[in-house]
């Protein structure tokens, strides 16, 4: 494990294709609003709804503005079509 990593490694649990997501929470910043708040994985799966996780390589990077930008511009649609989406650095 790094050592800048705050987890233990029983926090991670294995996950394959048609694997149940076990619940989870996380702390989250939305630009839309400028707030941080809570995303609670049970809260979405309780609305049924679709869960996207997108990963990009790191803030500041030529990602953020390229499939960053073109994710947002479909944020509206993927919503209206009940999927949620959180987009996550690995930074």
């Amino acid at each position: 494990m790094s050592d800048n990593c705050c987890c233990s490694d029983e926090m991670y649990e294995v996950l394959t294709v048609g694997s149940d997501v076990p619940d989870f929470k996380v702390d989250t910043f939305n630009p839309a609003t400028g707030e941080f708040g809570e995303f609670d994985y049970a809260r979405i799966r309780a609305e049924k709804k679709w869960l996207i996780v997108f990963f990009y390589p790191g803030d500041f990077t030529f990602v953020c503005s390229t499939e960053l930008t073109a994710l947002g511009e479909q944020y509206d649609r993927l919503k209206s079509m009940g999927a949620e989406v959180l987009a996550v650095s690995t930074d």
